[in-house]
């Protein structure tokens, strides 16, 4: 990394908590993107600090590391670390086509359109799985939304919103059966997940209409069904 962090002087949050608009930290932050996507660590305060100081030196700016944060952003989900990423990146280095299918994939994750995400993030592999680790938190996310409306999941629904079939698919709720609360039972239809109870997808837990489910979460599960 850069000089202040050879000689150990400082770490990354200081350089950023002491002086984040100090041009001289730039090369360190893009530094630090890559250390994160090598290591499959998070740090949004150090990205957001980069995409400000990109917005006073854009001559300077990676669209390379801009990528790379804004995925590392979706893999946040459902913190809205996309979005306030996306307000920090100038509309004409949107209008690059990696930034245009992030945008459409975040849109797909956003509505729980999961089919077309999958479908969408099979045609950018070469953008998404430059960072690793990227599969399965889109996955686990996608497990959470489930989890907030669902206490039984048929089979089929599961497998085309974790973008897994087969024996692969056995293998994944064999370990959530074993370490994540997961049941399973057969029916005239088929397999059905019975998910962990929670507060969201079990009524009689709620205390009063104030802990009613959101109506966001409700419309952001339709789509699967679809």
């Amino acid at each position: 990394m850069g000089r202040e962090l050879e000689n150990e002087q400082y770490t990354v949050e200081e350089l950023v908590a002491v002086n984040p608009y100090n041009p001289d930290i730039l090369a360190d932050l893009e530094n630090y993107v890559n250390q994160q996507v090598a290591s499959q660590t998070y740090n949004l305060d150090a990205n957001l600090c980069l995409l400000r100081l990109y917005q006073f030196l854009p001559e300077k700016t990676s669209t390379q590391i801009v990528a790379r944060i804004l995925i590392k952003a979706l893999m946040a989900m459902p913190a809205p670390d996309f979005s306030l990423c996306l307000f920090l990146i100038p509309e004409r280095v949107q209008m690059e086509d990696q930034f245009k299918t992030l945008i459409i994939l975040s849109h797909y994750l956003e509505t729980a359109r999961f089919r077309q995400f999958w479908d969408e993030a099979a045609k950018s592999r070469h953008i998404v799985e430059a960072v690793p680790g990227f599969e399965q938190a889109i996955q686990a996310y996608a497990i959470h939304v489930l989890s907030l409306t669902y206490q039984k999941v048929p089979r089929s629904i599961l497998a085309e919103t974790i973008n897994i079939e087969g024996v692969s698919l056995d293998k994944f709720i064999e370990h959530q059966v074993e370490n994540s609360g997961w049941a399973v039972e057969n029916n005239a239809e088929g397999q059905v997940i019975i998910l962990p109870v929670n507060e969201f997808n079990h009524p009689e837990l709620k205390k009063n209409a104030a802990d009613s489910i959101p109506l966001e979460h409700i419309t952001r599960i339709f789509p699967i069904l679809s």
